[in-house]
């Protein structure tokens, strides 16, 4: 007899009354209280009237989807189990199921012990919920903030690929938060009591990434005076965050292969295999599947990478999460700039709102905290923000963009009043675009006397991104 389940009030939404029969005996042998609904308008008007435990619901139903019943359970009564079952339904469905919120999905025809199992799993979590307070949740903890659609589907990605030891591949454009994304599934891991150890691929040339990377002995190469442990055995029994996999060099992505097929590394300079046990979470803004197409990223080390795959949305995804986020920004650099009692204006947040983001989050983290610097009084106003954005140059922080937004507080060039040539040619969109961008770089790192953290924090994007450009550019 399973515990779960005796006693347990079970609804069953299934259009096929000979399945949902079969469900319900094998259920209520259990000790299970079963009620069954066809339609999804049914399944809510009974759980208006009756107080139910869990429900089990066919993904495709007459009235509506599954995944649409889900969501509505979901506002109506956040924490209640959802089982979702289908037929003949690919491993996308799914998975979209899944990150929709289900507590499981099962296929149909369903085994009979699976699904009390499975049930008895899902009353069980919330029994334990019941009498304990929850933990906060990853992105409470780590400074995640947002509460659209998009990013609670994030979240239960999160939390789920926590608990697992799969490798995860976090994707996303620049200052999405792909570091925070890392430490959040970290932090809800039995791995959290052990190091977060973290490397930058773009921050070192390829053979000091190697050796930071990997260790090594004494006498490897000149300079080496001592054993050296590297970051992946720093990491050990806790969590590896690799931030730009996508520019390690081929030699380097071969050595790291080895490592998430072995769990073996071996340092410069070694005579002997090395065991490791690291949990391994990557994180790019490029199109791997692109680099490789173009021989540039190891197809086999982009399957074991992507095994979790996290996409992180861009803010113009989520752009109703901009009014929260302003304010957060606001109360957190407002306490770490000795400001603790500024405020913003709801119309200065909405005028914020109105504008593009192409560096993400990061970027108006960047720019609110300019504000907060700047501020002369306890409110910042919708004028102290137009007056701040006039002072911006338009830089593009992702390939493609053409019309951006704020980045330095270089003042901008004035424009010409005419064309200095009536016959001069009109270069494509892309081009004149990759100029604008290089300019502002050149103009940025003259403005910091070529200090490229603090230009990369006035243009705000991060270090790595800056450093991409400036490479691309040739500026380096």
């Amino acid at each position: 007899m399973y515990r779960g389940l005796l006693a347990a009030t079970v609804l069953i939404v299934d259009p096929d009354s000979a399945s949902a029969a079969e469900l319900g005996q094998v259920l209520a042998q259990h000790g299970a209280r079963v009620s069954h609904r066809q339609t999804g308008a049914e399944a809510l008007e009974h759980l208006e009237r009756h107080p139910t435990d869990v429900v089990v619901s066919e993904l495709v139903l007459p009235d509506t989807r599954g995944i649409d019943l889900l969501s509505a359970l979901e506002k109506l009564w956040p924490g209640m189990p959802v089982v979702m079952l289908g037929k003949n339904t690919s491993a996308s469905e799914a998975m979209t199921a899944l990150r929709a919120g289900a507590s499981d999905f099962l296929p149909k025809p369903f085994d009979r012990d699976e699904i009390v199992y499975v049930l008895d799993k899902a009353l069980t979590v919330v029994g334990m919920r019941s009498v304990q307070p929850p933990p906060p949740s990853s992105h409470e903890r780590t400074g995640i903030v947002g509460d659209s659609a998009t990013m609670r589907q994030v979240y239960a990605t999160l939390e789920r690929a926590a608990q697992g030891t799969a490798t995860v591949l976090v994707r996303g454009e620049s200052g999405t938060g792909k570091e925070l994304a890392a430490r959040a599934i970290h932090d809800a891991s039995p791995r959290s009591k052990s190091p977060f150890v973290k490397i930058d691929c773009t921050s070192l040339p390829e053979n000091l990434l190697e050796s930071e990377l990997f260790g090594y002995e004494k006498g490897a190469f000149t300079g080496a005076a001592a054993r050296k442990p590297g970051r992946i055995e720093l990491a050990d029994k806790g969590t590896l965050f690799l931030d730009e996999i996508g520019e390690l060099t081929l030699p380097l992505q071969g050595k790291l292969l080895r490592l998430l097929q072995d769990r073996q590394i071996e340092r410069l300079g070694g005579t002997g295999p090395i065991s490791v046990d690291v949990r391994v979470v990557a994180a790019t803004h490029r199109d791997l599947e692109a680099m490789v197409e173009r021989q540039q990223f190891r197809l086999d080390l982009f399957y074991r990478l992507n095994v979790v795959p996290l996409w992180l949305p861009p803010l113009r995804a989520r752009r109703e999460d901009i009014d929260v986020l302003v304010q957060h920004f606001c109360k957190t650099l407002g306490r770490a700039n000795g400001k603790p009692n500024v405020s913003i204006d709801p119309l200065a947040v909405r005028t914020l709102r109105g504008q593009r983001w192409p560096g993400n989050v990061r970027q108006l983290q960047n720019f609110v905290e300019r504000l907060v610097v700047l501020s002369t009084g306890s409110v910042i106003d919708e004028q102290d923000v137009r007056a701040e954005l006039s002072r911006q140059v338009r830089f593009s922080t992702q390939p493609g963009t053409s019309r951006l937004q704020p980045g330095t507080l270089v003042p901008p060039a004035k424009e010409p009043s005419a064309p200095a040539q009536t016959d001069q040619a009109i270069l494509p969109l892309d081009l004149e675009v990759r100029a604008a961008e290089k300019k502002a770089l050149e103009r940025a790192l003259a403005f910091t006397k070529q200090n490229r953290s603090l230009a990369a924090r006035l243009l705000g994007v991060s270090r790595s991104t800056l450093y991409a450009k400036l490479e691309e550019h040739g500026l380096l």
